[in-house]
């Protein structure tokens, strides 16, 4: 890894974005949104959003900046980028949930928060687009997982299409019907778009080549890979472009969007059997905890598709909706984005301090940096609280709901402690720290390349 370039900003990103976490586990554990209150009603969107935008897109944004270059062994577009990139979107989301809270009438109005926010989440979307776009079409043809990256990132325009087209009808900007009618019947075409699209779809395409890194697994671009990548494609373009023309032209969405959970479902299941090849193809027999945790992900990953066909077959779908959402959420997309950044902060702060000095003096192993039984206690309280969030939100008990957010909360607090003695290379053996080149790596980013 020497001569590698660390993203300047990806720890300012994951740091914000842990911090949206925290934030929305707090609320929820003081009862505000869902349940308490119905999926659509504004104090939910304000954490829905809080979520999607302020933690795992900026926890995804964050990780493509420092490993869209690894995946196509290119640099990054722009280094300067992110940082105005963050404020906007950061600044954005802010508007974004003022403009809910006003519409719920917690804080007063009116101001012009929704087209502000429309503006610039927008205009911060369009430069991570741009940004990334750009550092990936030179290097065409792509390899498969930044092709799924490149699909997630069309999938990120769409949902910001389509959000900026609710942002401005409910901020009374716009009037025209067809926008009328795609912010009355477009949330399930903007969630998808987002939460499939977006974040699932791009996190597969990482997953592929972070398991393999992480635990020293066979990459391949295989016939089953690229069907994982061809039906989620069909998946997505079903539900998103038709999706939206289905409610332009006045025809059933719901037709459509059955067809397209058909190929994801195909495409979901050949992921996880290309999952499970690649933890029985490892050469690191002993798996480390951030690919343990993963594969609880990927497990909480099945039970939401397990979970949704029985609702659905049992006609309770659109009314347990909340509790699929919720285990997709954070036992899935949350789950997975904390076991990662487990060995991304770890991985990166070691080749920020050990990178210059490779091969010259002894340095610790990327794992002496982390006390990973120390840290397992928090994981699973973490997924503990999830499953019974969910299990409480199947059976309407809003009381222990907020209990089980508490847990998620304080596991949340766990992690984020052993997160920041990894950034502060508190748990490394005082005979190693000889090794440091000359300062220790500063809190929240990074400020230097190698």
């Amino acid at each position: 890894m020497m001569g590698a370039t660390l993203s300047r900003w990806s720890m300012s990103y994951f740091a914000v974005g842990f911090v949206c976490l925290l934030s929305s586990e707090a609320l929820m554990m003081a009862g505000f949104g869902f349940p308490a209150t119905a999926l659509a009603a504004p104090d939910t969107l304000v954490l829905v959003h809080l979520v999607a935008i302020g933690w795992l897109s900026l926890l995804m944004l964050g990780a493509l900046f420092q490993f869209v270059p690894v995946l196509i062994a290119k640099p990054l577009y722009s280094d300067t980028l992110p940082l105005p990139t963050l404020a906007l979107l950061v600044t954005g989301l802010a508007a974004l949930l003022t403009g809910f809270l006003q519409l719920g009438s917690s804080i007063p109005g009116p101001s012009p928060s929704f087209p502000a926010a429309a503006v610039l989440l927008g205009c911060g979307v369009t430069l991570a687009l741009w940004n990334l776009g750009r550092t990936l079409w030179p290097a065409r043809p792509l390899p498969l997982p930044a092709r799924f990256v490149a699909t997630g990132l069309l999938c990120a325009g769409a949902a910001t299409a389509l959000g900026i087209v609710f942002a401005l009808v409910l901020g009374g900007v716009a009037g025209d019907p067809k926008l009328v009618n795609i912010t009355a019947y477009g949330i399930p075409v903007h969630a998808i778009a987002g939460l499939a699209g977006w974040l699932t779809f791009t996190a597969i395409g990482v997953s592929y080549r972070l398991l393999a890194m992480f635990m020293l697994a066979p990459e391949g671009d295989t016939a089953r890979s690229r069907a994982v990548l061809y039906f989620a494609a069909v998946a997505l373009t079903l539900a998103i472009l038709g999706g939206t023309a289905a409610i332009c032209l006045g025809r059933g969405l719901n037709t459509v969007l059955i067809v397209a959970a058909v190929f994801g479902v195909c495409s979901l299941g050949l992921y996880g059997i290309d999952v499970l090849h690649l933890y029985r193809a490892r050469k690191r027999r002993t798996i480390e905890l951030n690919a343990r945790m993963a594969a609880v992900a990927l497990a909480n990953l099945g039970a939401v598709v397990l979970l949704a066909i029985a609702l659905i077959m049992l006609g309770q779908f659109e009314a347990q909706i909340g509790a699929v959402v919720f285990l997709a959420t954070f036992g899935w997309l949350t789950g997975l984005g904390l076991a990662k950044l487990y060995k991304i902060v770890a991985f990166l702060t070691w080749l920020e301090c050990y990178g210059p000095v490779l091969g010259k003096v002894a340095t610790p192993r990327v794992q002496d940096l982390v006390v990973e039984t120390r840290a397992t206690k928090w994981f699973w309280l973490y997924f503990a609280g999830v499953w019974t969030a969910t299990a409480l939100l199947l059976l309407t008990a809003p009381a222990g709901f907020r209990a089980s957010a508490a847990l998620m909360f304080i596991a949340t607090i766990g992690i984020g402690i052993e997160l920041v003695r990894t950034r502060l290379m508190a748990d490394v053996k005082p005979e190693m720290r000889q090794s440091y080149p000359t300062r220790r790596p500063p809190l929240p980013a990074s400020q230097q390349t190698h």
